[in-house]
């Protein structure tokens, strides 16, 4: 079984992407609602609530991880590697992989919550590849909670996104990572933003084509299933959360409080 978890719905994109690509693959997924968000919070939370999430995801079963989750991977992926015996995948190694593929220019932006971007967790990664490239973060700490509230077409989340889009849009980056996975569901109104030119990087699509690959090549991990079940608990439970989830998967949800 495939076990994956987000600070809340946001992750969801992940496990969509998953449910797609692979759909003979068992998977749980954990969304830490009542915790959410995790990108304002230090280090040291965010790798506790890691561990107990895949504590939890391990207990029902779960052969791999993937952490959907950006805030944790950037702070949290090396201690869980240490700590459980199980493969874990981050979001951000697929991401960075894509956004060195079709940079042209070599200039990239990336936008992520607070923990995300003071880790330089991906302009580390991206210059540790590519040491001439250059890399310009933008912490957009308001996206996450507008995305949890549903506020996916409000006016005043345009405004707010072209607030944080607009230094990067003045460095003429040919390249964007959307370091969240909450942000794929605000794809079209950043786009708008950053402009047509700009090639949007999403982590939870690049991070399902990973975990594909990944287990082709260790296909004894996660066994295909010929009526595979996807079960989806969250750590609180809001009418929102499962409107949103709807919209992610296109079809009621049943979220499971755990």
């Amino acid at each position: 079984m495939i076990g994956i978890f987000d600070s809340g719905i946001g992750g969801m994109t992940v496990a969509r992407a998953i449910e797609q690509l692979l759909p003979d693959h068992p998977l749980i997924y954990f969304g830490d609602i009542a915790r959410t968000p995790y990108g304002p919070k230090s280090p040291e939370t965010i790798i506790n609530y890691s561990i107990r999430n895949t504590e939890f995801l391990l207990e029902k079963g779960a052969k791999l991880i993937i952490i959907a989750c950006n805030s944790a991977s950037s702070v949290a992926t090396e201690t869980l590697r240490q700590r459980f015996q199980v493969p874990i995948i981050e979001v951000i190694s697929p991401a960075v992989k894509k956004a060195i593929k079709i940079s042209k220019s070599g200039r990239i932006g990336i936008i992520g919550t607070k923990a995300t971007v003071k880790s330089n967790v991906y302009r580390d990664k991206i210059q540790k590849r590519e040491p001439d490239f250059e890399v310009f973060s933008m912490a957009c700490p308001l996206l996450v909670p507008l995305v949890e509230e549903g506020w996916l077409n409000k006016r005043e989340t345009k405004m707010i996104i072209r607030r944080y889009l607009h230094p990067l849009k003045n460095k003429q980056i040919d390249t964007l990572v959307l370091g969240c996975t909450h942000y794929p569901l605000l794809t079209d109104l950043i786009q708008a933003r950053i402009g047509k030119k700009v090639q949007l990087i999403d982590s939870s699509i690049e991070t399902a084509h990973y975990a594909k690959e990944y287990l082709e090549n260790h296909p004894q991990l996660v066994p295909q299933e010929a009526d595979a079940s996807h079960t989806y608990y969250t750590s609180d439970s809001t009418e929102t959360a499962r409107k949103v989830a709807k919209r992610i998967f296109n079809r009621p949800m049943e979220l499971i409080v755990a």
